[in-house]
Formats: structure tokens, C-alpha cells, sequence
């Protein structure tokens, strides 16, 4: 049995559905918050039951007969060492064969703010004496698509990343990789640095958006604290303008860079290109 966290979140569906693909669905357990939004994810013969990082022994009740856990990382930043804590524990007490944990790329020398919380989880998962694997996925591709309706309003694509090269890999890409590793052998005690096959910086992206929709942009280049505060007045709330303006300027230097293509290796396929998923953010 396979338990995926955070299962009806963006991430954990893209796993579920590629583990679909491989493992008979009686065997995929969707441990998520509240079972009734995810029903159709029951239609598929996927168990749900009902797991709350904040709640320890929802979790161990979830992970009995479990002998797989695929840790995703809580979307509750600055809370999420003491949730993390508590699925390590549980899977702890209900003797899980292995935890995949969705880390950040380079996580032991990232600058990213974001880089504490995980790794102090990958800390506590190294105390834990649990067999474990360590994802550290690099950025995702969609953080960057989103920003193109209002860069074809403006004609400007705004950020602090300077001519950073940014290797990012979509959704589907890093949930590929955790559906390989929950379904490979011996993979405890690996540590994957997961990013894109293609890195690209921010002005790269601006010419590849001008390209296909035949609407010039440009690539705007900020002050750290005026990116940040650019983003506040667009109305995104405040920790999420700062983890967005952070992660900037930690990729104009080189943290969300990474040529290894151990993700690719993993999966066996290329990762989605820039070319492709700037036509599909086009299309949708």
C-alpha cells in the first residue's frame, strides 16, 4: 500500500494519477484533510482516509497497512516543521518501509527562505531512523506561466532574478518522479536534486512568450523590494509576494539552476520544455 499526503492538493493528484498507471488502485491510499472533496479520487478505486498534518492521530490511522508514504511538503509555511514532525512520528509508529519527502532543490546550501523548514524536516527525518528518500524538487514551471496574462497585458514580465538561469520542471514532471520512486526498489537513503532537463532565464522566457503570441514583451528587471512590493499592490497576500520575490533573487544567484537531469533519468522521459509549456499556458 502507497500513501500519498496532501493527496487533493495540485501535486499529490499528478501522483496519484501517474501511480494509476502502474499500481492497482486499491493499493493507492489519498490520505487528504477532508475525504468529502475528494470523492472522485474514490471513483477511481483510490482508499481515502482521513489525515490532518495538525491532528497526529488522524495520521496514524491513516498509514496502517501502509508500506509508503510520499511526504508533500505542507503549503502552510512557517508551521511546517512541527506538521512535518507529526507524519514522520506516525509513520514512525506504523512501521512505513519508506518515506519520500518532497524537498527543495539544493536544500543544504539553497538561499532560499524557504530552504529552513525543509531542511529541518530532512533533519528530523534523518533522526528519525526511518528509511527515507529525499525529493528536492526545483521550482515549478507554473509559478513563472501564471504571470504571462498580465505580461501580455502590460507588455512587461517583471522580477528581481536578474539573467539567472532558472532549470524548472512542471507538475507533471516532479510527480512523474515521485510515482518512480514510490514504485521503484532500494531507494532509501537517496537524495535526489530534481530540476528541469532546459534552464532559461527570465528574459529568455519574455522573448519565448513574445515569440508565440505575437505580443511584444519584455523582461523587467527589479529591486528586490520593489518587485516585492509591486506584488503586494497586485493584491497577492503578503507572504506569498515574499516567498516569490525571495526565490527571485535567490535564482539570480544560481539556486534554482541545476544541469544534472537526474528528474529526466528518473522518469525515463525529457522534462516538459519551455517551448511547450508556454504554448500550453497559451492555449489554456
Amino acid at each position: 500500500m502507497i500513501a500519498i499526503t496532501g493527496a487533493n492538493g495540485q501535486l499529490g493528484r499528478l501522483v496519484i494519477q501517474q501511480l494509476l498507471n502502474t499500481v492497482p488502485a486499491s493499493q493507492i491510499i489519498a490520505a487528504v484533510r477532508h475525504p468529502e472533496n475528494a470523492q472522485d479520487l474514490a471513483t477511481l478505486g483510490v482508499k481515502l482516509r482521513q489525515a490532518d498534518y495538525d491532528q497526529p492521530s488522524s495520521l496514524l490511522s491513516a498509514f496502517q497497512g501502509v508500506e509508503k508514504v510520499l511526504l508533500i511538503s505542507s503549503s502552510e509555511v512557517g508551521w511546517r516543521v512541527p506538521q512535518h514532525k507529526a507524519v514522520i512520528e506516525a509513520a514512525k509508529q506504523a512501521g512505513i518501509k519508506l518515506l519520500a519527502y518532497t524537498s527543495l532543490l539544493h536544500a543544504d546550501r539553497s538561499t532560499l527562505a524557504l530552504a529552513g523548514e525543509h531542511l529541518a524536516t530532512e533533519q528530523l527525518l534523518a533522526d528519525s531512523g526511518l528509511p527515507y528518500t529525499l525529493l528536492r524538487n526545483g521550482w515549478y514551471t507554473e509559478n513563472y506561466l501564471a504571470s504571462i496574462p498580465t505580461a501580455l497585458k502590460y507588455g512587461v514580465l517583471a522580477g528581481c532574478a536578474k539573467e539567472g538561469r532558472i532549470a524548472s520542471a512542471s507538475r507533471a514532471d516532479y510527480a512523474a518522479a515521485a510515482a518512480a520512486v514510490l514504485t521503484k526498489e532500494d531507494q532509501a537513503g537517496l537524495v535526489y536534486e530534481l530540476a528541469g532537463d532546459e534552464a532559461y532565464s527570465l528574459t529568455e522566457l519574455a522573448a519565448e512568450i513574445s515569440l508565440q503570441s505575437g505580443t511584444t514583451v519584455v523582461y523587467q528587471d527589479m529591486a528586490e523590494a520593489d518587485y516585492y512590493t509591486m506584488l503586494q499592490q497586485a493584491g497577492l497576500p503578503d507572504g506569498l509576494a515574499h516567498i516569490l520575490a525571495d526565490s527571485d533573487t535567490a535564482a539570480s544567484k544560481g539556486d534554482l539552476f541545476d544541469q544534472s537531469r537526474q528528474l529526466s533519468q528518473l522518469t525515463g522521459k525529457a522534462t516538459l520544455s519551455l517551448k511547450a509549456a508556454v504554448a500550453q499556458a497559451l492555449k489554456s
